[in-house]
């Protein structure tokens, strides 16, 4: 391999402790945005905006060519309890570990893509190369990875940098949450009347918990719901005439999210509200050339339970990036130096050999 993965990856340490030391929360992205956009024009290249999305395209983009985009997010969660350092405060210990907010999720996945893209611009390749850091996706927001899809030209495939230990998340479970109502009428509770809302509400949580959805997957496993919160009655003695309870449904990539909510109307006697069926199940075969490219560099492909803006995603994609998902979101979270540079030498060998 002609690159020097050890430079690079000194190099992605150093953006990512930059990144780190920015508060960057969901919708609050403005600092990294403009962080990244001067280091990527700093380098030479041309960058584009909207909002807190930063993109840039190869020199020699052809549209002749298929495109490839290279994609993480720069927004984190707010700080959990429990934190025993400075989340804002990258710190590099001698065993390698960077602590710090976004460290994991998805920071490494940010400058590791990056460097690659960076250095892969300098070669002529038979694909074209798109680098694009969205924001909002940890809320899922409209003005994240969404608004931006129209404004770049057809894409063919896409890595989606989350911390998957580098091994190819080719399915993932999209999301649908559902508020439901139960309506019933008000009456003393030490008499005989009234029609209790939450009796009605009773039958249809226990459907939500014992339906299973015929259509299970490979990857993906069974369609999972879960009744998640609750809400009914002002005061001991009344006996309620509203009950309303959330559900979150995972759905897998057997059913559209739409199809979904209608098998669940049909089956619940409440009255249910879909919030949004935006964020669909996905899942790419693993016939497509670059996934038979991973699983050639010894990684198992597999099927993710998280959501991320894969699930927005038209085309086919997979997610693979540095880090583990379970230290997303937890306090002192951290990635380690080598898992970035780990990164950068298998996203080389996967895009050129």
């Amino acid at each position: 391999m002609d690159y020097d993965v050890k430079k690079l990856s000194d190099e992605a340490v150093e953006l990512l402790k930059q990144l780190i030391s920015l508060p960057s929360v969901s919708r609050e992205e403005q600092l990294a945005a403009d962080c990244l956009q001067a280091y990527i024009e700093a380098q030479g290249m041309e960058t584009c905006r909207k909002g807190n999305n930063i993109w840039c395209m190869s020199p020699s983009f052809d549209l002749q060519k298929p495109t490839l985009l290279l994609n993480s997010h720069i927004d984190t969660v707010k700080p959990v309890s429990g934190w025993l350092k400075d989340p804002f405060t990258p710190k590099l210990e001698s065993n390698g570990k960077l602590y710090g907010l976004g460290s994991n999720d998805a920071g490494a996945s940010v400058v590791s893509l990056l460097q690659v893209f960076l250095a892969l611009c300098e070669r002529s390749l038979p694909y074209n190369l798109l680098f694009l850091a969205s924001c909002e996706e940890e809320v899922s927001g409209k003005g994240g990875i969404e608004s931006v899809l129209p404004d770049l030209p057809p894409i063919d495939f896409a890595i989606v940098g989350e911390p998957t230990e580098m091994h190819p998340a080719v399915a993932e479970k999209g999301l649908m949450v559902i508020d439901v109502e139960a309506h019933g009428k008000s009456g003393h509770a030490a008499r005989d009347e009234g029609d209790n809302a939450i009796y009605k509400a009773i039958g249809d949580v226990n459907w939500f918990r014992s339906f299973q959805f015929p259509k299970v997957s490979t990857l993906l496993g069974p369609v999972k719901m879960s009744v998640t919160m609750i809400q009914a009655g002002t005061q001991h003695n009344v006996v309620p005439d509203l009950c309303t309870f959330t559900v979150d449904v995972r759905s897998n990539e057997c059913y559209s999210n739409a199809e979904l909510f209608a098998i669940i109307k049909e089956h619940i006697s409440c009255e249910p509200k879909a919030r949004s069926f935006r964020l669909n199940s996905s899942c790419t075969p693993l016939d497509h050339p670059l996934v038979k490219r991973a699983i050639d560099l010894g990684r198992k492909p597999f099927g993710s339970p998280t959501l991320s803006d894969q699930a927005l995603m038209r085309f086919p994609s997979m997610k693979l990036g540095p880090g583990k998902s379970s230290r997303s979101h937890t306090a002192d979270e951290f990635i380690y130096d080598r898992e970035i540079e780990e990164a950068i030498e298998l996203y080389f060998q996967l895009l050129v050999g």
